[in-house]
């Protein structure tokens, strides 16, 4: 590895090694960060599905998307501190097909989802349920596992050869703990690496049958097409825009099929926006430049930028992140 890469990877090891273990056990797991209804996760579990079935299951994986719409949307009703008869007075206005619940506004995609459904639903639980107080509660588990009870029962009695599988900078675990709960990490050959040890640790903990190793992405410890398929969240933008473009190369040297990357921090202009905080790096980058540099190493690369494909889709504006994309690349 070339020594400013050395650098730039002890800079990222102290930035993350700074936290302890609880902290990074819990660190993109919560709130609308929760891969059972962030939008970017779900992408991620369906590229997956699609690798190993095609296109059976894309009926449910429009409705696991709606479910995810539903609940971020009861989650910001909640956090703005919603009294239970408000929640009921929705689903009065779902029934009745109002926009109109006590003063608060319906939005579309919310009552399309209804629509779609037999009766009952899950949005009966979901706005049944409600806090006795007005103060912030989460949304109980149960009703949050909704679709990770549906795919693991839909998947249960699947059986195919395995794919193989690797997440570069796979924290704690974050993802793959859902990958496992939905019941698709039985049809993998999953290999996990991160550059924090005790986020190798944490992920050991849970999963101490699965392979998690300590590893750089700057300079993978695999051959070249070692994997299937590989998917990475949250990464490319913590890099040096050089040491990104590296990065992007070795994901790609060692992936054979598809690859799947979720972008926290991305925009359309045409230039990458380079900030520096303390030992690592918060950039803002170019969707366009991104494309190309993914488009070096496959024959097509499909950018999906999630507040549009969610305004387009399911007519929904409502995305708690505007800059977040997915793009999917295929080799």
């Amino acid at each position: 590895m070339e020594e400013r890469f050395e650098r730039e990877t002890e800079g990222l090891r102290r930035s993350w090694g700074k936290y302890d273990r609880e902290t990074l056990a819990d660190y993109l797991v919560q709130d609308v960060e929760d891969p059972r209804i962030n939008i970017q996760s779900i992408l991620m579990r369906h590229f997956l599905v699609r690798s190993l079935f095609g296109e059976r299951f894309a009926e449910l994986m429009v409705h696991e998307l709606r479910f995810a719409l539903v609940v971020n949307w009861l989650v910001k009703l909640l956090r703005k501190q919603a009294r239970a008869g408000q929640l009921q007075a929705v689903l009065d206005a779902l029934m009745s097909g109002e926009d109109d619940a006590e003063g608060l506004a319906v939005p579309k995609y919310v009552s399309q989802t209804f629509a779609t459904l037999a009766m009952p639903n899950y949005m009966f639980d979901l706005f049944n349920w409600a806090p006795v107080e007005t103060t912030e509660v989460p949304v109980p588990e149960h009703l949050m596992a909704t679709f990770q009870t549906i795919w693991r029962e839909v998947l249960e009695a699947e059986s195919r050869g395995r794919v193989s599988v690797l997440e570069p900078a796979c924290g704690s675990g974050n993802d793959y703990r859902f990958i496992e709960s939905f019941g698709i990490a039985r049809l993998l050959d999953y290999t996990g690496f991160d550059l924090c040890e005790k986020n190798i640790s944490n992920a050991k903990g849970m999963f101490p049958n699965v392979r998690f190793e300590v590893g750089n992405v700057l300079e993978i410890k695999s051959p070249d097409n070692a994997f299937d398929y590989c998917f990475v969240h949250d990464l490319f933008e913590h890099l040096s825009v050089e040491a990104m473009e590296a990065a992007i190369a070795e994901v790609c040297r060692v992936t054979r099929q598809g690859v799947c990357v979720g972008f926290f921090n991305m925009h359309e202009a045409d230039e990458h926006i380079v900030e520096i905080v303390e030992d690592y790096h918060w950039n803002k980058l170019s969707a366009i430049k991104t494309r190309e540099i993914f488009e070096r190493h496959a024959w097509a690369v499909e950018v999906i930028g999630i507040d549009k494909f969610l305004a387009s889709k399911f007519n929904c504006g409502d995305t708690h992140n505007k800059d977040a994309y997915t793009i999917i690349i295929k080799m």
